[in-house]
Order: C-alpha cells, then structure tokens, then sequence
C-alpha cells in the first residue's frame, strides 16, 4: 500500500527575530497560496506541521481548503543550531551546516547535532507512515530537518541538496509500508 509524503519546506520568512515565531515576508505569503494551488489536485488528506511559524503558514491555507486543521508535531521543528534560539546569518549557519554533514556529531554548545534532529525527526515520519498508511499527508518543515529526514533513506539528500533547495519547497516521497520507493520534486515549475 503506498503512502505519500509530501515535504513542503516554508516560504521566504524574516531574516531577524525568534525561529519558532518568526512569519512570512511578503513573497513567503504568495508562495504559500502557491503551495496551495500545487498541492490542491493531489487528494492531500492531512497537514502536519513543525510548530514553528513559518512552516504552519505555508501549509495553512492548503488545510482550511481542505476541511483540515494542521496538526503540529513538536520534533519536526528545525535543527537548534544556536542555544539561543534566534535566527543566525546565513553567513554564519552555512559553515556550521557544512560541517554538520561531515559530522553528524557535531553540535554548538546547547544546540543539537545532524544525528540527533535526524532521531527525533525520523520517529514522526515512521510514526506517520503507520497511522496514514495508505494516505496522501503534508507535511510542513525546514531546509535542514528535510533534508535529513530524506537523506535517512538516501544518502544523496546530503548538505548538497540542501543547498539546492529553494523556499518553499515541494518534495512528494512514495513509501510502500516504511520504504522509500520514489521522491519528486513538484516545486520549480510552477
């Protein structure tokens, strides 16, 4: 029986303030009713989300079009890069996203590592898979956390996708029981 996961990374969102508060630009907006119009065909019949801000509101109108509510799942937020849990500059985060991949160990003090994001993440999505076996569900995240998650099955969704990737972000991943069997890309040509 195949399951459809479909990995929506969140829009644009403000380079400053709190990681789980921070919203959507302007562009972060439209590319969500974006979302929605890629998404809207595809008999979506669940919206799981990180509880992060950003993530919740690009998958949000997807879900009130649908009938659903977004179901958040604290352990599909964003790897904790920093112990502050503030935003860092993409100048700072890409040294510390690259070694990260070379070492999943690899941790600031307080934060959290490659592997343990990957832990926490994978126990959701193999829990999703068994409660919506058969089912097609969204699920609203992050660059790295996806990427992670998609990279437990396929080592080729490594810190080089990741830095392929665009927000937002549309992957559809076919899983028959626990396996993964197929991944697509559906955003880009829309």
């Amino acid at each position: 029986m195949k399951t459809f996961i479909y990995m929506v990374r969140h829009g644009d969102s403000p380079k400053d303030g709190n990681e789980r508060t921070r919203g959507l630009t302007e562009k972060g907006q439209l590319d969500a009713l974006r979302v929605t119009d890629v998404l809207k065909e595809e008999g979506i019949e669940a919206i799981i989300s990180s509880p992060y801000n950003r993530a919740i509101l690009t998958v949000q109108q997807l879900a009130i079009q649908i009938g659903q509510e977004v179901l958040v799942y604290e352990d599909l937020k964003e790897r904790i890069f920093t112990a502050e849990n503030i935003r860092i500059s993409d100048k700072e985060l890409f040294p510390l996203l690259k070694k990260s991949f070379s070492e999943p160990n690899f941790a600031l003090l307080g934060a959290e590592s490659n592997a343990d994001c990957q832990k926490r993440a994978i126990k959701v999505l193999k829990d999703l898979l068994n409660i919506y076996r058969g089912r097609k569900v969204v699920l609203g995240t992050h660059g790295a956390v996806m990427a992670l998650m998609m990279g437990y099955y396929d080592s080729k969704y490594d810190f080089n996708f990741l830095l392929h990737t665009s927000k937002p972000d549309i992957y559809r991943m076919e899983f028959n029981g626990q396996d993964l069997v197929d991944v697509k890309r559906l955003w880009g040509n829309s």
